[in-house]
């Protein structure tokens, strides 16, 4: 787990303009550890946690983009259902306002990474770290009623 600098980029909804930045990247030798692409009517808005901030930052700049500097918590998790359900339980018990989330998928050693964007990161590193209980034992704590219902 660790915290990591996620860059929210604002794009024109055009065709080859996330191709061309992907490529600007690329070039400057950035490996994109995660990403996340939506779109909006007026923008398309790419999340990326690069592997070098500081010279995704300066690659972002030199473009001219609007871009969002944003700590989010990067999280390794077992590729295998339940582990992110697992993962939110725990934010959950420790009442962490998550406001998104994205996983990646085909980390090193069957590991997925999750990119979460929470409103207190130290004290979801610290529910991470509590480990007592276990992944039952927190779902326990969560019986009431669905917010989905």
């Amino acid at each position: 787990m660790k915290v990591e600098k996620q860059f929210s980029v604002f794009l024109a909804n055009k065709p080859r303009v996330l191709a061309e930045v992907c490529q600007e990247l690329a070039q400057a030798r950035i490996n994109i550890r995660a990403m996340s692409m939506m779109d909006s009517v007026e923008h398309g808005v790419l999340r990326i946690v690069p592997g070098d901030a500081a010279v995704a930052r300066k690659v972002l700049q030199r473009l001219g983009l609007q871009v969002q500097e944003t700590d989010v918590l990067c999280v390794t998790l077992p590729n295998r259902p339940g582990a992110v359900a697992d993962l939110l339980i725990r934010l959950a018990s420790a009442n962490i306002k998550l406001s998104y989330a994205y996983v990646t998928s085909g980390a090193a050693g069957g590991k997925t990474i999750a990119v979460l964007k929470v409103n207190n990161v130290a004290k979801a590193q610290r529910a991470m770290e509590n480990r007592k209980g276990g992944a039952r034992d927190m779902t326990a704590k969560l019986r009431r009623p669905s917010p989905l219902r």
